[in-house]
């Protein structure tokens, strides 16, 4: 596959209480999109960084997984991850995923096994692994 470039930008502006910023991307998936203080640490309605990188970690790990099992030879109907990224103390530390399939002829301990073995594979957790420690839960749905 050729190599691919993907681009975001951010400002800010004002000072870290008070302040506020826009992300935006190429896409125009995120355009002009407002971050604050407030919904990066407190509970305000919006986006934060954080909550970027879990989602393209869960995104990434969902196709990552459903990768690795088709390869493996069971083609997954559906997969879903969610990922939760802690910031603590002003240093991000912990992600955990918790990802659900359902998955045609599969028992749930080959699904968890194959879940972990799909995670040490995907691109982001790889990406996140020297800086954080990642955990994860699988469970296979009937």
């Amino acid at each position: 596959m050729a190599a691919i470039q993907r681009t975001a930008s951010a400002s800010w502006q004002g000072d870290l209480r008070g302040g506020t910023g826009r992300i935006g991307s190429t896409s125009g998936v995120l355009a002009d999109t407002p971050f604050t203080f407030a919904t990066r640490f407190e509970s305000a309605k919006g986006t934060n960084p954080e909550e970027l990188i879990a989602a393209a970690h869960a995104a990434c790990f969902s196709m990552a997984f459903a990768n690795y099992l088709s390869e493996q030879g069971h083609v997954p109907q559906a997969i879903e991850t969610q990922a939760t990224l802690s910031l603590e103390n002003l240093s991000l530390n912990r992600m955990h995923l918790v990802t659900r399939g359902r998955v045609p002829g599969l028992d749930a301990a080959t699904f968890k096994r194959m879940a972990a073995e799909a995670e040490r594979k995907c691109p982001v957790s790889n990406l996140l692994r020297s800086g954080l420690t990642i955990t994860l839960d699988a469970e296979l749905a009937s």
